[in-house]
């Protein structure tokens, strides 16, 4: 005698739940009616038959049959938002950016190094406010240079100045500058590769070079990276984003950007 179950009854068949995409086209069993989705609101569905005529309907189990199957309608999934695209230096990227006309404020920097190293963080985020990055070839010239750009309304510069401490060369030569048009912020690095972290580039820390040497020289014997010029390829390839460099750089550049784009100081 085969053994039978009394407990288990006929399984049934699970019917598949559809998502209500707008222009499925269904059919409600009862009354006949065929029609594609519209939208779903308070737990119904609208359709629309060939005449477009609407009509609602709840949203029950195995109400609906597709292609003649029985199915159960459930809300579509909403689509995620594409993810912001975030820039180098932490702002939301503009996609689609055409550079904006430049703007007669500049921003300098002390050298080709420094430059690069700015445009690589803060690129795009300068090509959207329209500035211009130049190196200025050394703090000494700052204000002849000052003077032969000639500053006013709409035609501000910001300076950035390495080693920037007190009792410094470069301290004193920055403390001459009277203009209201000019903003000179700074770091306390000897060069702007120190203001990359080290283990960004892969070291523990900054070698110490003794006075009498050139500081990039210095650290490329220590650290055993040939020239100068390929130190520096070796340091700007570890920067990825501003969370490879130092905090004060950060601020300082960061500054710089919000005084030549105050509003007023936009290029005619």
């Amino acid at each position: 005698m085969r053994y039978h179950d009394v407990l288990s009854g006929p399984r049934k068949r699970k019917v598949p739940e559809v998502p209500a995409e707008p222009g499925l086209v269904v059919e409600d069993p009862a009354s006949g009616y065929c029609g594609a989705v519209v939208k779903i609101e308070y737990g119904n569905v609208v359709l629309e038959d060939a005449k477009g005529r609407h009509r609602v309907f709840p949203l029950a189990p195995a109400a609906f049959l597709l292609e003649g199957k029985p199915v159960t309608l459930v809300p579509a999934k909403k689509a995620a938002a594409p993810a912001r695209q975030v820039s180098a230096s932490g702002s939301v990227r503009v996609q689609g950016l055409q550079a904006r006309v430049a703007r007669d404020s500049r921003i300098w920097v002390e050298g080709k190094h420094d430059a690069e190293l700015v445009e690589r963080v803060w690129g795009h985020d300068l090509r959207v406010e329209g500035v211009v990055v130049e190196p200025l070839d050394g703090v000494d010239v700052l204000a002849d240079r000052i003077a032969e750009f000639g500053t006013g309304p709409g035609r501000r510069l910001g300076v950035l100045v390495d080693h920037l401490v007190a009792g410094s060369k470069e301290s004193r030569l920055v403390g001459q500058i009277r203009d209201e048009q000019v903003l000179v912020t700074g770091h306390p690095y000897i060069d702007v590769w120190q203001a990359v972290k080290p283990a960004s580039v892969g070291i523990r820390a900054w070698p110490e070079i003794p006075r009498g040497i050139e500081w990039k020289t210095g650290v490329c014997d220590a650290l055993g990276w040939g020239e100068p010029y390929e130190g520096w390829q070796r340091v700007l390839a570890g920067v990825r984003s501003f969370r490879d460099l130092e905090t004060p750089l950060i601020g300082a550049v960061e500054r710089l950007i919000d005084f030549v784009t105050e509003p007023g100081d936009d290029a005619p």
